[in-house]
C-alpha cells in the first residue's frame, strides 16, 4: 500500500504530516511512501532528505492523491488553488484520509458529508481517546501543549502594556492579567507561560483536579463548582454541561472576564463543538486594548464573536481567532505531529499493512465515515442526527 504525503495548503501552515525519520519507520513497516515535493520545506526537511529515507518525490499533487491508497495530512482537505480542485475531489475513491478533521465543527460537515459521497474511509487525529495506549498517539494533546505556550505569547504581544511588573524611576507599572479558561493540556501550558512572562493568573475549569493542577502552577483559581458526574467525562476529559450549568458558569465568567487583560478560552468537548463561554456582552464589558485568544476556534469557538481564521477587533478589544498556532512552531509541531501520526498508523495497521482492526477501540472512536455514511458519534450528534 502506498502512504501519500502532500504539502499543506492552507495560509501559513507550515507542519508537515511525517518527517524523513518516519518515513524510514513507515516504509520498515511494509509501506510505500510517496511525497509532494516540498512538502517539507516548512521543517527544512529538503527533497533529497525524504529520498534517503526512501520515499518517491512527486511534483504534481494530483498524481499522488491519484496514487495513495492513503493520504496522511495535518490539517482537513481544502481548497487547492494551484489545481483549482479540491482536495477532497482528488482523493482516489475507496482511500483512505487520516488528518485532523475536526468533524463536529459546524464548519466542517459539509466536508464530512463530501468525504462520505466520495466513498472515503477517514480518521480524525482529535478523536483520540485519552487512555495509556493512545498516549503515543495523542496528537491533539501534542498539539495543545504548543499551542498554549504560543497562545499566551501573541495575547502578549497584542497587548498594548506590559506583562511584568516593571519598576521605573517615576512609579511601578502593575502587571497584566491573564485569564486562563480551561485547564487541560493546553489551559496549563499556558498558565505555565503566563506566569513565566510575569502576568497575574486566574484560571477556571469545571474538573476539580484540573484546578489542582492549574493551583500549583501557581495560578489562582475562579470559584465554580459542578458536580462531578456532570463535570468530568471518559478519559477525564470535561463533559458538556446541561444548558442551566453552562447559564451559571458564563456568570462566574462575567466579572473575572472584565477584570482581565488577556483571556485564553480553550475549553473543549472532545469530538463536539466548543461551548460558547463568553458572549458579546461580556465582551463589551471588557477594558479597551484587552486581547481575547480562542484557541479552541477549530471546534467553533468559546467566544460568540471569535472569527475563524481570522483577528477581529470589537469595543477595542482583538478577538484572535487564529486556526493554526501549532503551524507557527513547524519544527516542534511536525516531529510531535510525525510520531503521533506514526504510533496511529502502527496500531491501525498491526495486523499488517492491509489489514485495519477493526475492533480496536482507538480506531472506532477516530473513525468518521465509511462505506458512504458518516459515523463519527460527536459529529452526528453536532448535526442532530
Amino acid at each position: 500500500m502506498l502512504i501519500g504525503i502532500p504539502k499543506e495548503i492552507l495560509e501559513n501552515e507550515n507542519r508537515v504530516a511525517a518527517t524523513p525519520e518516519t518515513v524510514e519507520r513507515l516504509k520498515a513497516m511494509g509501506f510505500e511512501v510517496a511525497v509532494e515535493s516540498g512538502a517539507g520545506d516548512g521543517i527544512f526537511a529538503t527533497d533529497p532528505l525524504y529520498r534517503q529515507a526512501g520515499a518517491t518525490m512527486i511534483e504534481d499533487v494530483r498524481q499522488l492523491f491519484d496514487r495513495a491508497d492513503i493520504i496522511i495530512k495535518v490539517k482537513q482537505p481544502c481548497f487547492n488553488r494551484e489545481c483549482s480542485r479540491h482536495e477532497v475531489e482528488m482523493l482516489r475513491p475507496g482511500s483512505l484520509l487520516v488528518t485532523f478533521l475536526h468533524p463536529a465543527n459546524p464548519a466542517h460537515h459539509d466536508l464530512v458529508k463530501a468525504l462520505a459521497d466520495r466513498q472515503i474511509t477517514s480518521f480524525t487525529m482529535d478523536s483520540i481517546p485519552r487512555t495509556s495506549r493512545a498516549q503515543k498517539m495523542d496528537a491533539l494533546t501534542s498539539m495543545s501543549t504548543i499551542t498554549g505556550y504560543k497562545s499566551v505569547l501573541m495575547a502578549a504581544n497584542a497587548l498594548p502594556k506590559f506583562v511584568p511588573m516593571i519598576t521605573t524611576a517615576i512609579g511601578t507599572i502593575k502587571p497584566a492579567r491573564y485569564l486562563i479558561v480551561g485547564t487541560g493540556v493546553v489551559g496549563l501550558q499556558a498558565v505555565a507561560t503566563a506566569k513565566r512572562l510575569g502576568g497575574i493568573v486566574t484560571a477556571l475549569d469545571i474538573r476539580p483536579e484540573a484546578r489542582e493542577e492549574a493551583k500549583s502552577l501557581g495560578a489562582k483559581v475562579g470559584g465554580f463548582e459542578v458536580p462531578p458526574e456532570l463535570a468530568k467525562g471518559p478519559g477525564g476529559y470535561a463533559r458538556a454541561l446541561p444548558p442551566e450549568w453552562l447559564e451559571r458558569e458564563r456568570e462566574t465568567l462575567a466579572p473575572l472576564v472584565e477584570d482581565s487583560d488577556g483571556v485564553i478560552l480553550s475549553a473543549l468537548i472532545p469530538g463536539e463543538v466548543a461551548p460558547v463561554l463568553i458572549t458579546e456582552e461580556m465582551v463589551r464589558r471588557m477594558r479597551p486594548g484587552s486581547v481575547i485568544v480562542d484557541v479552541s476556534v477549530d471546534q467553533g469557538g468559546n467566544c460568540a464573536l471569535t472569527d475563524p481564521g481570522h483577528v477581529i477587533h470589537r469595543e477595542g478589544v482583538t478577538i484572535m481567532g487564529v486556526q493554526n498556532i501549532p503551524g507557527s512552531m513547524p519544527v516542534h509541531a511536525s516531529w510531535l505531529y510525525a510520531n503521533n501520526m506514526l504510533h496511529y498508523l502502527e496500531n491501525l495497521f498491526k495486523q499488517g499493512p492491509d489489514q485495519i482492526d477493526w475492533d480496536d477501540e482507538i480506531v472506532r472512536s477516530t473513525l468518521v465515515t465509511q462505506n458512504g455514511k458518516i459515523v463519527h458519534a460527536g459529529t452526528l450528534k453536532s448535526m442532530n442526527r
